[in-house]
């Protein structure tokens, strides 16, 4: 599977977002192209950590729905004489 990119405008927000995080939290002042590399960085490192937790959320939510599934077709048989 190919992995996903990020668009031009995604990039700049979450550089933007990074830049302003470091500078309230941490008083450090970054550009735009080193919160973009960091970005990057965090992506490439961290990225497949967040992305199968969200696989695993997604299973959990479509399994309990398939339970859903399965208890209302059961609740639909007709009794066997």
């Amino acid at each position: 599977m190919k992995p996903e990119t990020l668009s031009r405008e995604e990039r700049g927000f979450l550089a933007s977002e990074l830049r302003s995080y470091l500078e309230r939290e941490c008083d450090v002042e970054i550009g735009n192209m080193d919160a973009e590399r960091a970005i990057d960085f965090l992506g490439e490192h961290l990225g497949a950590v967040y992305y199968n937790r969200g696989l695993r959320d997604a299973e959990a939510v479509l399994s309990r729905k398939l339970d859903d599934i399965s208890d209302e077709l059961r609740a639909m048989e007709k009794p066997v004489r």
